[in-house]
């Protein structure tokens, strides 16, 4: 299943200076992709140093058989299998984790994997291709009320009741079963939209969301990533999107608050200390990257740090009520 389209990891100096903290450490790349952010990370380590690469992708698993280097293990698995992936090397704790969330330009630039409306491909979009079921199985039963809330809701799309209504419509006359057939459905219900963005871009993006588990994915991976940070260690992600950012940056900042019931009279030192803090704002890529890189152009990059004096589980429970 291997392909040969080019990758070039989005923010790469600016994760791994972010995330690299100690060179004998051990790491976790939860998004291994094609190896970018692994191999440079490996590069910054000396030889006692160790890094964890997750990813579901077969093609991932395919790139990673090709890196020879003995620091590196590789596990084929969902991001949300950490906990699982680090009790079964008998990791209780690591210096640092980074997660590069979205699709990556292999899978968009492979036609077969059915992730991009620019080339034509079968409607599959699935991140693990033997696991699931594909879009275009998805679309030929779900109800038209449940298509358009997934397309409003994860396209963050204002047309989406004018495309569900398309693609049940042209569903009945023939299975959508390609990405040019969907695009071509969609682009006939949008009136309108932003300059230099595709008709067929915000349904493309809901879909992949959503037969993904996208961000049930993230929202599980982030408190097993906190827990499993040692004190000092960075926890940096990037994302690609406003809805993979809003659980990043409202997690980040929960675990950045010491918050407690209100009215409850403490005092300053007996305020519960806070897990991590936020190590500036959001990064964004310089314009020579997205020059050269134009997916780029969307990525955020957020940066936690596990406080030294953080309680012992790594969790805040972020309460916030009478």
């Amino acid at each position: 299943m291997t392909n040969v389209v080019s990758h070039s990891p989005v923010l790469l100096r600016e994760a791994v200076d972010a995330v690299v903290t100690d060179p004998s450490g051990v790491y976790v790349d939860g998004t291994f992709g094609r190896g970018g952010h692994s191999k440079e990370i490996l590069a910054r380590l000396n030889p006692t140093g160790r890094l964890i690469a997750i990813d579901r992708d077969p093609d991932a698993a395919d790139a990673a058989k090709m890196q020879s280097d003995p620091r590196l293990t590789f596990v084929k698995t969902r991001m949300s299998d950490l906990g699982r992936v680090l009790d079964a090397m008998n990791l209780e704790q690591v210096d640092g984790m980074l997660f590069d969330l979205g699709v990556s330009s292999p899978q968009l630039g492979t036609p077969a994997r059915g992730f991009s409306f620019q080339r034509d491909g079968p409607l599959d979009m699935r991140m693990d291709p033997t696991t699931g079921i594909s879009v275009a199985d998805w679309l030929s039963n779900v109800d038209e009320a449940s298509l358009r809330e997934v397309i409003r809701d994860y396209g963050e799309e204002r047309f989406a009741k004018q495309i569900a209504a398309k693609i049940v419509a042209a569903r009945c006359i023939k299975p959508i079963v390609s990405t040019a057939e969907l695009s071509s459905v969609v682009a006939k219900a949008v009136r309108t939209r932003e300059r230099r963005q595709h008709a067929a871009t915000r349904t493309f993006q809901a879909l992949r969301i959503f037969i993904n588990q996208e961000l049930e994915e993230v929202a599980l991976m982030l408190p097993v990533a906190a827990k499993r940070i040692r004190p000092g260690g960075r926890l940096v992600v990037i994302s690609f999107h406003s809805l993979e950012d809003r659980i990043v940056k409202r997690f980040i900042q929960g675990q950045a608050l010491a918050q407690v019931p209100r009215n409850l009279p403490l005092r300053a030192r007996e305020m519960p200390r806070p897990s991590f803090r936020m190590r500036g704002r959001g990064v964004r890529p310089r314009q020579d990257e997205v020059d050269n890189n134009p997916r780029a152009r969307s990525a955020l990059m957020r940066v936690a740090e596990r406080c030294v004096d953080s309680p012992g589980d790594g969790i805040v429970v972020n309460h916030g009520v009478e």
